[in-house]
């Protein structure tokens, strides 16, 4: 027999809330605000160049995307000739009279294609390449390095003129060129992304998580990899404008894909129709600004990214987010004295 009567309050919940209110006197966060807190950090501060980097790619994307629907057949031959900017055709003809909006509309969705598909492949090469061996270790970790170094040791663009020179031009199609830029555009990211992992995997809860006895490949898909997708993020974002860019020179060249328009064949054809000795800078300005456009609106994000993986402009992130609470409160506390 006892004196002490049973009570109905619900001891666990209130206990709960007290060490939750006690975190939070404390100094602390409650659970939910520490997870947002890190969610927060994996995304960028919208300052004023993110944001008018994300309109310029975003403008861009649309115009490949939607565009190709509103305008014409850019292959309908007219016999007007070369003619400039007019009402009709605002972005004036080429010499054979074919619409330059129509195929520039083509030819932006041809870039964004191959731009995408190189920028996936060479994130998924650099990714097994530089943090599965780095994760593995031993003679994979040996090879996987051995392997990312004579790839950065060749020089990427003669490379890929060579490639492209020995396959022939009716085989030379969109997906073609595209691996080929990829298998000449992932060993600089895996170098970056196996540092990385070396770092991330001594660390107490991947430790924690291979002494429980998880599998390799979850270690590294929950463990690993949530870490590293700021440094993906980048990794394909600058694959991306590199594709762009190396299709556009190839394309120049006449090495381009040969059953697909892009911005690179469009410079190509007004080079060889003399558009520069005949001043119709219609015909060539229009796809060069939109390839210049389009780097420096994915530029203009890759360095925001940055701002969460260097460590330094991290540091400078957080003095001026503590600056602005600062400032807040002390605002906050004038408005409350008036």
């Amino acid at each position: 027999m006892t004196n002490i009567t049973p009570t109905a309050e619900r001891v666990t919940a209130d206990a709960t809330r007290t060490i939750v209110i006690r975190q939070v006197r404390a100094g602390g966060r409650p659970p939910e605000r520490r997870r947002r807190s890190v969610l927060r950090q994996m995304v960028p501060t919208m300052t004023p160049w993110l944001a008018f980097g994300l309109i310029l790619v975003g403008g861009i994307i649309l115009f490949g995307l939607i565009g190709p629907r509103l305008v014409g057949d850019p292959a309908v031959i007219r016999d007007i000739g070369l003619t400039g900017p007019s009402a009709e055709h605002l972005l004036g003809t080429t010499q054979t009279g074919q619409d330059v909006l129509s195929q520039l509309a083509h030819a932006t969705r041809g870039s964004l294609e191959i731009g995408f598909i190189v920028g996936v492949l060479a994130t998924v090469f650099s990714a097994v390449f530089g943090v599965l061996g780095a994760y593995v270790g031993g003679l994979a970790d040996e090879a996987f390095s051995l392997l990312s170094n004579v790839f950065l040791v060749i020089p990427g663009l003669p490379l890929v003129i060579v490639i492209s020179g020995f396959v022939p031009a009716e085989s030379r199609g969109l997906w073609t060129i595209a691996v080929v830029l990829a298998i000449t555009g992932w060993a600089g990211s895996a170098r970056v992304l196996r540092a990385q992992t070396l770092s991330i995997r001594s660390r107490d809860y991947v430790a924690a998580s291979r002494v429980a006895g998880e599998k390799a490949w979850r270690v590294i898909l929950v463990e690993i990899l949530p870490n590293l997708l700021p440094v993906l993020a980048s990794q394909f974002v600058f694959a991306v404008i590199a594709a762009i860019l190396s299709e556009a020179g190839l394309s120049f060249l006449g090495l381009g894909a040969s059953n697909s328009s892009t911005l690179g064949t469009m410079l190509f054809y007004a080079q060889n129709g003399f558009a520069l000795p005949l001043g119709a800078w219609w015909w060539f300005v229009p796809p060069g600004l939109l390839i210049a456009l389009f780097g420096m609106g994915l530029s203009l994000i890759n360095f925001s990214i940055d701002e969460i993986i260097n460590p330094k402009l991290k540091h400078i992130r957080q003095h001026a987010a503590r600056q602005r609470r600062a400032a807040r409160a002390v605002r906050r506390g004038k408005g409350e004295r008036r």
